[in-house]
């Protein structure tokens, strides 16, 4: 973007017969000419004349200025002066564009740290009470309801004091949206189901095979994978079946919540990508926002059918256990503040950085899980227990690696093609 300060003495319409009778004026004289202050209305100064055009004595034109509205309009970033090829460029002005680039990719870097911290934060601290409430409540249905309706609540505030945006619900996104909704609550409650029965580390393990089940209904569905994926995915199989095959609380209910908990997410995105196409306008946050109120609907009625008759003994057991009230309370409504918390965060850091970076830092937060878990519930873990973990893990970040590859490729055949 360029400003042109032209003399009062030589005026647009007067430039062509300025030229005629004078030498070549040459651009960066015509730039130094009569300097003006910054005009603030227009980027750089620039006036909004349509298509004005600057030509040298050959008739060649040197810039074309077009008008904001048109097609080509102007770049959001205004380019100085020196990239036209001007000698008059000031090195000052260079390095203080310098300075404010370094300082914006030091704040993102900061805010994105943060926005990690937050997610791994409360992740480790949805975990921890929600296996804290599930010991002394084991009803994982009216639970993981809960955790839901708070997710609900918290959306439902944002959007009436207008804290967040609130996205724009038609009949046909509602119907677009019953699919995904629907996995997320088969996903949701079995994930809940497998915590309330087995240790939260060996949950944890078996999740990290999500990348199987993507892959095995991905290619059932139609897409196909390089031979890097298929083989990524052997050492996360070889790893949860060593982990299972020595874990101190093996639960056949907990395993099969876990996997049960694969299958439910991955048809889950799977979905969304098919029927949610259309629906680009509304962001990762509020899309989950309207997920949790329809997962909401589809799970408390049957949650209710499930396990409604023990409730009321099973406070009374519950509170019996805890000593106090409040504590129970303390511990059931963080779970489900956390729940959503850790999800919103989640979505922040999808939105700043790439799907392989999502990935390995999704891995790396299993990690973080497995170990906090292990420390806060002093859950006994064997060599190979250990091992097997490690492993699984380990493929999951061979997956990511394999995928990333796969998306590049896809890309760069698409920008040829």
């Amino acid at each position: 973007m360029i400003s042109l300060n032209l003399s009062p003495s030589l005026s647009p319409g007067l430039l062509h017969k300025t030229r005629t009778r004078q030498q070549p004026t040459r651009l960066s004289a015509l730039l130094v000419t009569n300097p003006k202050p910054f005009n603030h209305r227009y980027p750089l100064g620039l006036s909004p004349i349509p298509n004005l055009q600057i030509r040298d004595a050959a008739a060649k034109p040197l810039l074309s200025l077009s008008n904001p509205e048109s097609s080509s309009g102007f770049s959001r970033k205004p380019r100085s002066i020196a990239a036209v090829g001007s000698s008059d460029s000031n090195p000052d002005e260079k390095s203080d564009l310098g300075e404010a680039e370094k300082k914006e990719k030091k704040a993102k870097t900061l805010q994105l740290g943060i926005v990690f911290g937050l997610w791994y934060f409360q992740n480790i601290v949805f975990n921890i009470f929600n296996k804290k409430a599930l010991n002394v409540f084991p009803y994982p249905w009216l639970l993981a309801s809960f955790q839901l309706f708070a997710g609900s609540i918290w959306m439902l505030i944002l959007w009436s004091f207008k804290l967040y945006p609130c996205p724009k619900i038609s009949k046909p996104f509602i119907i677009a949206l019953l699919g995904p909704a629907l996995f997320h609550t088969i996903g949701h409650i079995s994930a809940c189901v497998s915590f309330s029965k087995v240790a939260v580390s060996f949950t944890h393990v078996i999740k990290s095979a999500e990348p199987v089940f993507s892959v095995i209904f991905s290619s059932l569905l139609g897409d196909s994978y390089p031979l890097a994926v298929w083989l990524s995915i052997l050492p996360i199989v070889m790893g949860c079946s060593l982990a299972a095959v020595t874990e101190v609380s093996f639960n056949l209910g907990g395993l099969s919540g876990a996997m049960i908990s694969n299958v439910g997410f991955v048809l889950r995105n799977i979905y969304s990508k098919r029927s949610l196409q259309s629906f680009k306008e509304i962001d990762g946050l509020n899309l989950y926002g309207c997920i949790s109120i329809l997962s909401l609907l589809y799970l408390f009625p049957v949650a209710i059918f499930v396990e409604g008759s023990h409730w009321v003994q099973g406070y009374h057991k519950a509170i019996a256990s805890v000593g106090t009230p409040s504590t129970f309370y303390f511990w059931v409504l963080l779970s489900g503040v956390f729940y959503h918390l850790y999800n919103q965060s989640s979505y922040q850091a999808l939105d700043e950085i790439s799907p392989l970076t999502f990935s390995v830092g999704n891995t790396m937060k299993r990690v973080v899980v497995i170990v906090s878990t292990v420390l806060v519930f002093r859950n006994p873990v064997r060599p190979l227990n250990a091992l097997g973990s490690a492993i699984a893990i380990f493929g999951t970040f061979l997956y990511s690696q394999a995928t990333a590859k796969k998306k590049k490729i896809e890309v760069g055949g698409d920008k040829k093609n």
